[in-house]
């Protein structure tokens, strides 16, 4: 039998994430995530209202550090997530079990200035960064031809 365990979440963080390490020293940031979608209604004025969901999410490692670093209260965030049960048996031996979302990706959405080091970094992890500066004066130097006297702006042909 086959399965999939994924969900999608895009919203905005309820609460500053809350980081923390395990005794291994293992990073483990926690977040609370609204998601929100516009629900028709008979009750509401105009037939819509808004329906909010709230869910908790576990990241761990360089990811856990990474939003914790550049993300806070009110700022948007797309997250890959899977779902973990979580089983134990508490003091009176009951057996007790509680589902929790961990995080496996996540992406910055929008844009904030509080958070322009991140939109930073996104950057640079996805591409490397080019030089804009002019092409003539950034040319690569072959190994048999001599070097130029000097350049001057003037003998561009553009």
């Amino acid at each position: 039998m086959s399965s999939f365990n994924k969900v999608l979440l895009m919203g905005n963080l309820v609460r500053d994430p809350e980081l923390r390490a395990t005794t291994s020293g293992l990073s483990v940031a926690t977040i609370t995530i609204a998601a929100s979608r516009s629900v028709r209604s008979e009750k509401a004025e105009g037939g819509m209202r808004e329906e909010t969901v709230f869910v908790d999410v576990e990241a761990f490692g360089k990811q856990a550090e990474t939003i914790a670093k550049f993300f806070t209260k009110g700022r948007p965030i797309f997250v890959e997530l899977r779902l973990r049960l979580n089983e134990w048996t508490n003091q009176n031996g009951e057996k007790r079990s509680k589902l929790l979302v961990v995080l496996e990706n996540f992406v910055f959405v929008g844009s904030n200035d509080k958070a322009k080091g991140a939109d930073e970094l996104t950057t640079m992890e996805a591409a490397p960064k080019v030089e804009t500066s002019e092409p003539h004066k950034k040319a690569k130097k072959s190994k048999d031809a001599p070097a130029p006297e000097a350049e001057a702006d003037e003998d561009v042909p553009f």
